[in-house]
């Protein structure tokens, strides 16, 4: 009886291994359809990220820098599409959660999946703040704040310099 059993589930666990989704990866689900997105966490040097990134990114995204407001390439823009990560290409946002803060930078009601963004508090330039990065390359993204519209009153104040746009 043990060794049929045993069988039994080993055929069935091996019959539903194709459905199960690695660790690393989750699903994300958009308008067209879904993706499986790699959640592997990406590690490189500074001199890497130095090559890939245009000083402006470099410095926003690796040395938490942030652009001046009302300058960046998509404080304004308000085409339908995703912004990605400039670091990785990690689906961060959706143009369908944007929205105009007034502040100068892309404003955000929320990411675009749950597990794509980490936050930490950040005691800089002698205020109290969320910072919020990109979970898979750890890139600084911008901050989030609790003064934003319904239904999250969040508002994710995020730098264009961080971000690559990719038109629906």
């Amino acid at each position: 009886m043990f060794f049929c059993t045993a069988i039994f589930l080993t055929l069935f666990s091996a019959c539903s291994s194709p459905d199960t989704i690695p660790a690393n990866k989750v699903v994300v689900t958009d308008s067209t359809k879904n993706k499986i997105m790699d959640t592997t966490k990406i590690v490189k040097t500074d001199a890497e990220w130095k090559k890939e990134l245009t000083p402006e990114q470099y410095n926003i995204l690796r040395e938490k820098g942030t652009e001046r407001p009302f300058t960046g390439a998509y404080w304004n823009n308000d085409q339908k599409g995703i912004y990605k990560c400039a670091a990785c290409g990690t689906v961060l946002f959706s143009s369908d959660e944007k929205f105009d803060a007034g502040c100068g930078w892309p404003s955000f009601k929320m990411p675009f999946d749950s597990s794509t963004c980490a936050y930490t508090k950040d005691n800089s330039v002698g205020m109290v703040r969320t910072e919020v990065t990109c979970k898979k390359c750890g890139g600084h993204l911008g901050h989030v704040f609790d003064d934003g519209p319904p239904p999250t009153f969040q508002r994710f104040c995020i730098n264009s310099g961080a971000l690559i746009f990719v038109k629906e």
